[in-house]
């Protein structure tokens, strides 16, 4: 699929790359200590962001701290997971399928580090 960037009219290929999907393992406690948070963010909302937030927070019983900084890290972990489209230009697109047509090229010094048995094996 081409995409056409207004910018530098440019036509770019979209290259959809799909990721697999990654649990981390919670704490034990709900709720992180205080203590453990050194760093600190601003930031400056509306009154009816800030009234939204509040809601928010008490509806899921979390402060408001624990709320923003779990729904800003959940957004954070899926934006960071979910890139899929790579804009390139044509020249990069042609040189990627052409990677991706070549056969595979054997590696000697590879295949035997694989065929020997792990260190825990030994």
């Amino acid at each position: 699929m081409c995409v056409h960037c207004s910018y530098n009219d440019t036509m770019y290929k979209e290259v959809i790359m799909t990721t697999s999907t990654i649990t981390a393992k919670t704490s034990p406690s709900p709720r992180r200590t205080s203590a453990a948070r050194s760093g600190r963010l601003g930031l400056r909302t509306t009154p009816a962001q800030a009234a939204l937030i509040q809601r928010a927070a008490k509806v899921t019983r979390k402060s408001i701290t624990e709320f923003v900084l779990t729904s800003v890290c959940e957004k954070a972990e899926q934006t960071l997971l979910d890139q899929r489209l790579f804009m390139v230009d044509e020249q990069t697109w042609l040189a990627f399928q052409d990677a991706l047509e070549r056969p595979a090229q054997v590696k000697t010094g590879l295949q035997a580090l694989i065929a020997e048995p792990a260190i825990w094996e030994k």
